[in-house]
């Protein structure tokens, strides 16, 4: 048998960028280790068939767009993505709240951090949001931002130095050396960047992506998502244009939005006040229906 050849089911478009790093932020990456399925796997699950080819590319692509329509998960389930990524620290916390996903990270405790960390472009440096306790408002002036940004690189490159100067500090009373890495490793900020292995199957991949690929998620780990969502057209490519379809690009309605939006397809006047929503889900419904 020659090693060089499979049986499995390939991606071929995922396969010619295996192991290519795709840069994010200033410092960071995302590159795929490996990859098990493609949308041909999800619809084979869902038949529950044997062997490949068994239905043609229209009979999947309706089958799988039928499947993310509705909500039946499973079937996605049957695919997963290994990937490697470099990240700031305070991004991979974020990331690994999603605890869908296997992971492996890189341990400061047996292994020295390098020297790379994160500090936002000029653009991304904004005041807290009024309105959002959790995001950000509008840009400080030009003078403020440069101020931000230089403090930034002074603190941070002064950690890395101190942390440096930790791991090799000398006792001449006592002729140790260096204090153990998993203490030099508590002065380093949240900007630092870590690695980590990060499996998921592509259901919960895709929930990951709806909440972090959203124009409300934080910008840092939002490009992160966007990459990734670059990735998955790639991977499963009838998988992702449902999920832009019937996920990304769509919106569903409440019960007492639904009753509203009965009253303006029948012509009749909307009394908002008495609809039962609140301020906020009245602006969010006029937005999603571009009401003025």
């Amino acid at each position: 048998m020659d090693l060089e050849q499979t049986k499995r089911v390939i991606s071929v478009d995922l396969e010619n960028i295996l192991y290519e790093q795709f840069n994010v932020l200033d410092s960071g990456f995302i590159r795929v280790i490996d990859y098990m399925g493609n949308d041909s796997s999800i619809a084979q699950a869902a038949r529950v068939s044997y062997g490949k080819g068994t239905k043609t590319i229209s009979d999947d692509t309706g089958l799988i767009r039928y499947l993310l329509r509705y909500k039946h998960t499973t079937p996605f389930e049957m695919c997963e993505i290994k990937f490697h990524i470099k990240a700031p620290i305070f991004v991979a916390r974020q990331w690994l709240r999603h605890r869908t996903a296997n992971v492996n990270e890189y341990s400061a405790r047996y292994s020295i951090l390098d020297e790379s960390y994160y500090v936002p472009d000029h653009e991304q440096i904004k005041v807290q949001s009024v309105s959002n306790k959790q995001g950000r408002g509008e840009s400080f002036s030009k003078k403020t931002t440069n101020e931000i940004v230089n403090n930034l690189n002074i603190a941070s490159k002064e950690a890395v130095k101190l942390y440096q100067e930790l791991l090799t500090i000398a006792d001449s009373e006592s002729n140790k050396q260096g204090l153990a890495k998993e203490l030099a490793r508590i002065i380093l900020p949240v900007n630092m960047y870590t690695q980590f292995y990060w499996k998921i199957d592509l259901h919960n991949l895709l929930h990951f992506l709806m909440l972090r690929a959203d124009s409300h998620a934080q910008y840092e780990i939002r490009v992160y998502a966007e990459k990734m969502l670059e990735l998955v057209a790639k991977w499963v490519p009838i998988t992702y244009q449902a999920f832009l379809d019937y996920t990304v690009n769509s919106h569903t309605f409440s019960a007492k939005e639904m009753a509203v939006l009965h009253k303006i397809i029948n012509n009749e006047k909307v009394d908002y006040e008495a609809s039962g929503l609140s301020k906020r889900e009245v602006s969010t419904f006029k937005k999603h229906l571009k009401i003025t």
